[in-house]
């Protein structure tokens, strides 16, 4: 069968309107339409932590959940780009049902977990003992390794027993803050994990 250039469009046009009235529903019939995710959600903007460069993270929130989070396009940073550690920031937290709706991510730890030397399972702690414990663990190894001064007769205070990891989780000023505490307990190993 062959077709002209006038039939071609004829038949393209009458394939559009239809597909476009099919999807917008007649008067008195019930609209099937879906609802929009974040449809009556509270924009709020944030600041991406994963590193230190500052993209702009709108967050919708709506009942007290953050059900989505995107790329602030207004932000002269990202301009609603997100890299790869950004872009996935929402599925921390949440991750979607079956129907699409946000759940918390059981994934997620919410609480300290703490294995025992020699132990082959993690044991709910808490906050309070995991501070003191950790607290504890560093006055020691710091303690009994600490040096004065190295076999040349160098002045050092330093203790090679210990090691700093800094968090790509957080942010620039926080890092700062972790390195000058780290440096002031006399700590030389000092490293940060913000590899993309």
């Amino acid at each position: 069968m062959k077709i002209s250039r006038r039939s071609f469009l004829k038949l393209t046009g009458a394939a559009a309107a239809a597909s476009a009235l099919a999807g917008a529903g007649f008067p008195g019939r019930a609209a099937a339409a879906e609802q929009i995710r974040v449809h009556y959600a509270r924009e709020i903007p944030t600041i991406c932590t994963f590193c230190g460069v500052g993209c702009s993270i709108i967050c919708s929130v709506k009942d007290g959940i953050v059900i989505n989070t995107e790329g602030d396009p207004d932000n002269p940073i990202n301009e609603g780009a997100l890299c790869s550690k950004g872009s996935s920031l929402y599925n921390i937290s949440y991750i979607y049902d079956a129907k699409g709706r946000p759940k918390p991510n059981p994934n997620r730890l919410t609480r300290p977990l703490y294995r025992a030397p020699g132990s082959d399972r993690w044991e709910p702690k808490s906050w309070d003992w995991m501070y003191e414990e950790i607290i504890k663990r560093i006055k020691e190894t710091r303690d009994s390794s600490f040096e004065t001064a190295d076999e040349n007769g160098v002045t050092v205070n330093r203790t090679q027993k210990i090691a700093w990891l800094g968090s790509a989780f957080c942010t620039n000023e926080e890092n700062y803050l972790f390195n000058k505490m780290a440096r002031a307990m006399g700590v030389i190993n000092i490293d940060h994990c913000a590899r993309l």
